[in-house]
C-alpha cells in the first residue's frame, strides 16, 4: 500500500468498507461506512469519500451490478447498466457494422485503365 497515494489509498479503503458491508448485509450509507472505517483504523479518509460513494451505489442492486459487471477494456468505450441496455447496445453495434460494410457503386463501366467497355483493352 506504500506505493499509492493518500487519495488511493481513501479510495480502496472506502471501497472494501463497502464491499464488507455489502456481504454481510448490511445498510450500505455514509454512517455504516464511516464507523467501518474507523472500526478498522481508517480513521484519516477524507470525509467526501463515503459521502460519494454511498451516494453513488445506493442500493444493493447497484453494488451487485458493479461487482458482476465484467470492467470495460481498452478504447471500446465504457460499460453498460446491464439486462436490456446491453442487447440494446449489441443491436445498435450490428447496426452500425452492417453500415460501415455497403460498398459504394460506381456504376460498374470503368475499369482501372480508364475504358468505358470494360474489355481492359487500350493503349496499355
Amino acid at each position: 500500500m506504500d506505493k499509492f497515494s493518500k487519495s488511493q489509498k481513501d479510495e480502496y479503503a472506502t471501497a472494501f468498507a463497502i464491499l464488507a458491508l455489502y456481504d454481510g448485509g448490511a445498510d450500505v450509507s455514509t454512517e455504516q461506512i464511516g464507523a467501518l472505517l474507523e472500526a478498522t483504523g481508517n480513521t484519516e479518509v477524507e470525509a467526501f469519500y463515503p459521502i460519494i460513494f454511498a451516494n453513488f451505489l445506493n442500493s444493493p442492486e447497484k453494488i451487485g451490478e458493479l461487482i458482476a459487471l465484467p470492467a470495460a477494456g481498452g478504447g471500446g468505450g465504457g460499460g453498460s447498466a446491464g439486462g436490456a441496455d446491453n442487447a440494446e447496445a449489441a443491436e445498435v453495434v450490428k447496426e452500425e457494422e452492417k453500415e460501415e460494410e455497403v460498398e459504394m457503386d460506381l456504376g460498374g463501366g470503368m475499369d482501372m485503365f480508364g475504358g468505358d467497355d470494360g474489355d481492359g483493352g487500350g493503349d496499355y
